[in-house]
């Protein structure tokens, strides 16, 4: 067998060591995503008679009318998505859920004696479902799932005319209602309040407090506004030729990449030097690669 010579081999134990230190950093972040929604489950949510959404939800119902485990319920619950996911979707992903979901059903056994932080139900159902929500969110940023509903929503959405969100809403609305006929209207109700807080947590989590947005901008004063952009925001610009269907005239294009904080202050700059100008902004889930981060302005 030819000897592999030794910049190659340095080379594959560079990137074997790169595979294990992303694999070491999802797994610690599924872990950290499994223990906050076990917290918000169980110091929270479940003490106060509030569920969550999907098959935690279910879960949480079927502990309360047959006194199990809640974390006996979310194992089981989820092993059939485990294997549609493992089939259909890949083995990373698979994995990823089935480390999540078994950190989660150990977590909620662990946290089950420990008493409710607050027997106020309003204050329990915000800040669990924040807490929740933020659990939730590292796990799907690292690449994994907590809930089979949702490997179940991706799958019907190749077959359904309704998007993943719409699917995951539908099979919630379901399940929440449920809650009123176990727990009462009242806790169906606020149920309903922390399903939202932790759906609106999921996307801060995702997206960033810092959101970043795609700016398209068309004027004849194209060359002062992108000094402009360039000299008071610190974003790089990127000029793009365009041509006008209407007229046939050749434009420039101003494209560039700004965070949610920094929109006021475009179309400041915008109006300042052309009123006229054509200007769009919209939202991006995500930026890398480039020249993205912001220039010290002096």
């Amino acid at each position: 067998m030819t000897e592999i010579p030794m910049v190659v081999q340095k080379e594959i134990k560079k990137h074997q060591g790169l595979t294990k230190a992303k694999i070491f950093k999802r797994a610690f972040f599924i872990f950290i995503g499994a223990i906050l929604m076990a917290v918000g489950l169980e110091i929270f949510l479940v003490p106060n008679k509030v569920i969550d959404g999907g098959i935690v939800g279910i879960s949480i119902i079927l502990s309360h009318l047959l006194g199990m485990s809640l974390g006996l319920f979310i194992f089981l619950l989820n092993i059939p998505f485990f294997f549609i996911g493992y089939k259909q979707i890949g083995k990373t992903f698979a994995l990823s859920t089935l480390f999540g979901i078994t950190v989660l059903s150990i977590a909620t056994a662990l946290f089950h004696p420990v008493p409710a932080f607050t027997e106020d139900i309003l204050l329990a159902t915000v800040f669990g479902g924040i807490i929740l929500g933020v659990g939730v969110g590292i796990v799907i940023r690292y690449g994994g799932s907590l809930d089979g509903t949702e490997i179940l929503a991706i799958l019907a959405n190749k077959k359904l005319p309704f998007s993943v969100g719409e699917i995951i809403m539908f099979f919630n609305i379901f399940i929440l209602g449920s809650a009123g006929f176990v727990f009462g209207w009242n806790r169906a109700m606020y149920s309903l309040i922390a399903y939202f807080v932790a759906f609106k947590t999921i996307d801060i989590v995702l997206e960033g407090l810092d959101e970043s947005k795609s700016a398209w901008i068309i004027s004849e004063q194209y060359r002062e506004i992108g000094d402009a952009i360039l000299a008071r925001l610190g974003r790089g610009v990127t000029y793009l030729n365009g041509e006008g269907a209407y007229t046939g005239d050749d434009k420039k294009v101003i494209f560039c990449v700004i965070t949610r904080l920094e929109e006021a202050k475009l179309k400041s700059i915008v109006e300042d030097l052309d009123p006229s100008a054509f200007l769009a902004v919209a939202n991006i889930a995500e930026v890398r690669g480039g020249r993205f981060k912001k220039k010290d302005i002096h």
